[in-house]
């Protein structure tokens, strides 16, 4: 894979361009996607930004979200965006599976393959890019992959609150061990532009609707299992309860943060039977790697302190599964 500022002499003429992210988007994968899009429409392409999936509501105040294609539900407006591109940019991700339907049509295209992303061991698919696991978000990424091709003097106002936005989320506001000094020195230059930060706080954090909160209460009283002797916490939530809550994208993100908030807690997860499959999400503190743990025992894979899986087994299989998996690795949570 070649250094992503060596893509330079591609941008110099007009390209029609697709940029593209992992399925069920954060924070993260559509504030870095819809910040490369206002700075590849300044330099004159024509740009589209394609999901995967339908996205969280708490996302649509992003400048530029209302005019992303959900690819299974616009399917014909997504083929015709991809038709005869130049260039697609993979964001957030690091594999094309994790793009779900979208894959089998993006691994036959034969346009150039660029990839931003801060995600472990990226699939060898791409002919440019930057695979940066030191880095706290993609959108941090995409901020410093347009200094790299330098255009600095290009980022905006609505490209300053879509980085914030994915460095904000993916950093747990500023508080996880991504949060380097140069992620602050990012975000002072963010300031210096003008960014008011606290709107964006409250667009995220405040604009969810009262069954979230009944949703978080019930399945922390009743859903949250804590082994104690494993230093490890678990939320389980069986498909019965999103339905009762009518939960939607983006309604159960972070709640597995919850867990870590317990003293003494290394290892939290949160289980969840979406119907087609059982979703999985882990978080760590200390030197407890949960990327490691979700590739050998969830098919899954992410960061050093926060990863996903999934299984195919019931949710009660797949509860069982992850208490042997805790008991296997007794002596690293200690």
């Amino acid at each position: 894979m070649k250094r992503i500022e060596e893509i330079k002499p591609l941008l110099e003429t007009p390209k029609r361009v697709v940029i593209t992210m992992h399925q069920k988007p954060d924070a993260d994968a559509m504030g870095s996607s819809l910040a490369l899009y206002h700075y590849l429409r300044q330099k004159g392409h024509d740009v589209t930004v394609i999901s995967p999936t339908n996205y969280p509501d708490f996302l649509i105040w992003m400048p530029g979200a209302k005019d992303v294609i959900d690819f299974e539900s616009m399917q014909e407006k997504a083929f015709k965006a991809l038709e005869g591109i130049d260039l697609l940019f993979c964001l957030d991700f690091n594999a094309l599976y994790r793009t779900k339907s979208m894959e089998p049509y993006l691994t036959k295209m034969a346009c150039t393959k660029i990839l931003i992303d801060h995600h472990l061991e990226p699939q060898p698919t791409f002919e440019y890019g930057v695979s940066d696991t030191t880095a706290a978000s993609t959108a941090q990424l995409v901020y410093e992959t347009i200094y790299k091709l330098g255009d600095g003097d290009l980022i905006n106002e609505n490209m300053a609150q879509c980085i914030y936005a994915g460095t904000m989320t993916d950093t747990g506001s500023f508080r996880f061990a991504s949060t380097s000094a140069r992620v602050h020195r990012m975000v002072a230059d963010l300031f210096d532009r003008g960014l008011k930060h606290e709107i964006i706080h409250s667009a995220i954090y405040d604009n969810f609707l009262e069954n979230r909160l009944r949703f978080l209460g019930h399945s922390l009283l009743n859903r949250m299992e804590v082994y104690y002797e494993y230093n490890t916490a678990m939320i389980a939530i069986p498909y019965t309860d999103l339905k009762r809550f009518d939960l939607q994208t983006g309604d159960t993100e972070g709640v597995v943060n919850f867990l870590l908030s317990i003293q003494g807690i290394k290892l939290a997860a949160l289980i969840i039977d979406r119907h087609s499959e059982i979703k999985l999400s882990f978080r760590s503190k200390g030197d407890f790697d949960v990327n490691t743990f979700a590739r050998k025992y969830f098919d899954g894979g992410g960061h050093f302190h926060a990863s996903g899986g999934h299984s195919s087994e019931t949710l009660e299989k797949t509860i069982q599964h992850f208490i042997e998996a805790i008991k296997e690795n007794e002596e690293a949570l200690q």
